[in-house]
């Protein structure tokens, strides 16, 4: 069964510019059977579903994931049991040790998104782990194919998730409509629930990925000037981070009780 595994909502991204029923429909129309929503450090988006949506087909699977942003090693692909729910992963900026240990406590699984991708928002491209690039251990799985990538990223991400022996997933990180079904990953016809996918992915059942590329992205469109974009990130993401350091501090406490 075909999902896509990266997948930004209007109702959960900023920078999202398709409703969730429109997504589904989309994928529907391009042969996918389910999706995981991947929300930048939101579940609007899985909530907008669950909430109004829900009833709809049963032939389609809607999971609930978050694409997380850390202080320290970019974006993070997180997946969650399907009834745990934590409000720290709602609030951005914590460090990546922190966030995979929270996450394992609690029987998540997570690995970095477009890891070879652009510097601050991917792992590789950044100091902790040019210093410690032994933090790779603490992950489940790696994003090989991401449609908004170069190939030569993609073929980077994929050295990197043999090299730890990750199984590999494939998301389109679709932001517009036209990106949709551009990427895919192929699991096993019983994922039904994050709980399934969290399975799966422990057991190293067989998956596979693909997908084409996307050239109408933002970057390809400044050229440039994308550079400009994203060193103006890492001065947003340590902002964003501290405004949300009260809300962090009292999710943290939450989790001791």
């Amino acid at each position: 069964m075909k999902f896509d595994m990266h997948c930004h909502t209007q109702e959960g991204s900023i920078d999202g510019k398709i409703p969730i029923n429109d997504y589904i429909r989309l994928l529907e129309d391009n042969g996918y059977g389910g999706m995981l929503v991947t929300d930048h450090d939101s579940y609007n988006g899985f909530r907008r579903y669950r909430d109004s949506l829900r009833n709809g087909s049963d032939d389609f699977t809607v999971l609930k994931g978050i694409e997380y942003d850390t202080i320290d090693a970019g974006h993070i692909l997180v997946i969650m049991p399907t009834d745990v729910k934590l409000l720290i992963l709602e609030c951005r900026g914590l460090p990546v040790k922190i966030l995979q240990d929270i996450v394992h406590r609690h029987g998540g699984i997570l690995g970095p998104a477009h890891p070879c991708g652009e510097r601050h928002l991917s792992i590789t491209r950044t100091r902790l782990y040019k210093k410690h690039p032994d933090i790779m251990n603490g992950f489940d799985f790696v994003e090989a194919f991401n449609s908004c990538e170069a190939p030569e990223a993609n073929a980077k991400a994929r050295k990197l998730a043999l090299e730890y022996d990750l199984p590999m997933f494939g998301g389109s990180d679709s932001h517009h409509a036209e990106c949709v079904g551009t990427a895919y990953t192929e699991l096993p016809d019983n994922i039904r629930t994050e709980s399934d996918l969290i399975s799966c992915v422990k057991a190293k059942r067989s998956i596979s990925y693909g997908g084409t590329y996307y050239h109408g992205t933002v970057k390809s469109r400044i050229g440039i000037f994308n550079h400009v974009l994203v060193e103006s990130f890492w001065f947003y993401n340590k902002f964003a981070s501290l405004c949300r350091r009260h809300r962090r501090k009292l999710a943290l406490a939450l989790l001791k009780r």
